[in-house]
C-alpha cells in the first residue's frame, strides 16, 4: 500500500468522487492511469494527469482530518492512525486506485471527552470498517477440490 503525500495527489483523488460515506467519514476514490514505461508521454498542457502523480499501480491511501472537525492535534493524529491501520487490513480487498478518507464531521466532545480514549478509538474504527466494507471486493474463498 502506498500513501498519498502531495497536494496534487490528494486533489486528483478528491476529484474522483465519493464512493462510500458514514456519519463522520467520506471515502473518495479515483482510478489510476499508470503510464506505460515504453511509450513516450507528451508534455501535459493542462491539469496534471494521474500517471504523473501515481507511478505505481497499487492501492494508494490518504487521510484528511481537518482542524475544523478535530481541534486537538492528538485527536487528529489518533484518527489518522486508525485510518491507516484499518485501510492496511482491507488492502488485499481494495482495488488498485487512489483513496482518500476524509473526516466530514466532528465527534461530540461531550461524549468523547479524552482525545485518545478507547471509546473514541472504537467508534472511529467501527465507522472506518463500515466505510471500507462497502467498497471492498469480496474476500477470496478457498476451494477444497
Amino acid at each position: 500500500m502506498q500513501r498519498l503525500k502531495t497536494r496534487p495527489q490528494f486533489q486528483a483523488t478528491l476529484a474522483g468522487g465519493i464512493v462510500s460515506r458514514t456519519a463522520h467519514f467520506a471515502l473518495h476514490r479515483t482510478a489510476l492511469e499508470v503510464a506505460a514505461p515504453d511509450r513516450e508521454a507528451p508534455e501535459p498542457s493542462g491539469p496534471v494527469r494521474t500517471p504523473d502523480l501515481f507511478d505505481v499501480n497499487d492501492v494508494w491511501v490518504g487521510a484528511m482530518v481537518p482542524k475544523r472537525w478535530a481541534r486537538r492535534a492528538v485527536t487528529r493524529n489518533a484518527i489518522k492512525r486508525q485510518i491507516y491501520t484499518v485501510s492496511a487490513r482491507f488492502e488485499p480487498r481494495l482495488p488498485a486506485a487512489a483513496h482518500v478518507v476524509r473526516l466530514r464531521s466532528g465527534f461530540d466532545r461531550n461524549q468523547f471527552v479524552s482525545a485518545t480514549s478507547e471509546v473514541l478509538k472504537r467508534a472511529v474504527r467501527g465507522e472506518l470498517e463500515q466505510l471500507f466494507t462497502r467498497i471492498a471486493l469480496p474476500a477470496p474463498t478457498e476451494s477444497t477440490a
